[in-house]
């Protein structure tokens, strides 16, 4: 998966909650299975700002964007039309080029797992769409 850093991660897990949309239900009426990524994107922009001090927009104009190099997702049970839910993420590792976030995502009213997995993520160039090696800078931010 590419080199990883040989650094202790200080693993802070940061959540985000989050409210199923009408748009989000499939025809078994539960939530689509691929909305499940665009709920730990979400979380994710939510806390570059809020838990890292680094927003989206903030990693934009250093000229970085992220990939998702690889997604798993592990599915235990459905979510419904107006279930509020938690989505907790951290950085399990860093890598050269790149980071492996884990998440779960529980529901509000009983804490019950709904999903789980991670996402490994590769830094790019916004000019180039290369990977790139990640700086010093973004290193200190998501080593918390």
């Amino acid at each position: 998966m590419g080199q990883q850093y040989r650094m202790t991660l200080g693993k802070a897990k940061f959540e985000t909650e989050l409210q199923v949309r009408p748009d989000d239900i499939d025809l078994n009426r539960h939530v689509h299975g691929s909305r499940y990524f665009d709920y730990v994107l979400a979380a994710r922009y939510d806390q570059m700002a809020r838990c890292y001090g680094m927003s989206m927009e903030e990693f934009e104009q250093a000229g970085y964007g992220w990939f998702i190099r690889t997604a798993h997702l592990d599915y235990q049970r459905p979510l419904r039309l107006g279930e509020r839910f938690i989505v907790r993420t951290w950085v399990e590792e860093l890598f050269a080029d790149g980071v492996r976030v884990d998440f779960e995502i529980r529901k509000g009213a009983n804490g019950k797992l709904v999903c789980s997995g991670h996402f490994h993520y590769t830094m790019v160039s916004l000019k180039t769409g290369r990977a790139e090696s990640i700086p010093d800078w973004i290193i200190a931010k998501y080593a918390v």
